[in-house]
């Protein structure tokens, strides 16, 4: 089992930055993949971004620029930087884990609201 908890959300004023961790513990072994999810209200559950265990990256384009996805492999610590940030950013932020051979992201922490304000 993996057990994620992300923590560093909280209100931004537009143009801002945060920057989110999600702290991994548990089979760590057994996670291929990494992710950043975000949720608003109204709205379906979005890959933010993403990281696998050879480092490739991918970014949703509306945060592509804007937001890095990194990991600290020492801290078992998934981090997003979140730069220039936008009223339309604001969504409950999701750290989630995949496992080889897996077809989805099964392993998801509890959340971290983040509001940004204009």
């Amino acid at each position: 089992q993996v057990q994620l908890v992300e923590s560093g959300g909280g209100a931004v004023q537009a143009g801002g930055s945060l920057r989110l961790s999600c702290a991994a513990s548990g089979s760590i072994r057994s996670i291929n993949a990494m992710a950043w999810f975000r949720q608003a209200p109204g709205k379906e559950r979005e890959l933010v971004a993403r990281i696998s265990n050879l480092g490739s990256t991918y970014y949703a384009n509306a945060v592509k620029g804007r937001f890095t996805i990194s990991k600290d492999n020492a801290k078992n610590t998934l981090y997003l930087q979140m730069n220039s940030l936008k009223s339309e950013d604001t969504a409950m932020y999701y750290c989630a884990a995949r496992r080889a051979a897996a077809d989805s992201f099964t392993y998801w922490g509890q959340g971290t609201q983040v509001t940004v304000s204009s």
